[in-house]
């Protein structure tokens, strides 16, 4: 099923690998574009924000670029869908204390913190694992009960628990969905979670046609 004739921009800011994501939108058969352009911003129906790396470096990146204004623009004024993956996600926060502190895009009220090194055996959270989700939530649609989805990440988002639809447990439970109105995000990389990560790239989609 191909989306509705809607554009969907895969945000390149410097930090990620963007072209597993191209391939499961192809796979998914969904028209999208990728671009570090402040315009493709305003000429995409939906944003699609990938990241591995640091929180800092990828803020630089996005103010470097002029893409803070309106990607804000795009998710709070125009209510565009936007997706965020890993750190994708972590940026949607007010705030991160990953290697200093630095302020996020604030779309969601909430702070990025490291994992806590005493209950786990290792950082990075690196691997398979299961979500726990709200199987009435439509992200979740045609996915098994306590699906498996694949993490990288050594930092973790805490927010209010109304905007959590997910958690994944690692030491302690992690949001590893969230969903504000047109903001989704998730932990995990859909894109490199095999047949539940397309199921749930799919659920995005149908979600972003209601907006």
């Amino acid at each position: 099923m191909e989306t509705k004739g809607r554009r969907i921009l895969i945000l390149n800011y410097g930090m990620g690998n963007l072209q597993s994501l191209a391939n499961a939108m192809d796979y998914l058969r969904v028209k999208h574009f990728i671009s570090n352009e402040p315009n493709a911003i305003k000429d995409a129906d939906a944003i699609i924000m990938p990241g591995v790396g640091a929180f800092g470096k990828a803020m630089e990146n996005l103010n470097r670029l002029y893409l803070v204004e309106h990607l804000n623009k795009a998710a709070i004024i125009q209510k565009k869908p936007i997706l965020g993956i890993c750190l994708g996600l972590q940026l949607m926060a007010d705030h991160s204390t990953e290697l200093g502190s630095y302020s996020g895009l604030g779309w969601i009220s909430g702070k990025v913190e490291q994992l806590d090194k005493n209950k786990v055996d290792r950082i990075p959270h690196v691997g398979w694992n299961n979500v726990r989700c709200n199987k009435h939530h439509p992200l979740f649609t045609n996915i098994p009960e306590h699906p498996e989805f694949y993490f990288d990440h050594a930092y973790h988002l805490i927010c209010k628990s109304e905007l959590i639809s997910g958690t994944t447990l690692y030491g302690d439970n992690i949001a590893a969905v969230i969903q504000k109105e047109n903001i989704i995000a998730c932990q995990f990389h859909p894109e490199k979670s095999h047949a539940n990560g397309l199921r749930f790239l799919r659920n995005v989609l149908n979600f972003m046609e209601q907006y």
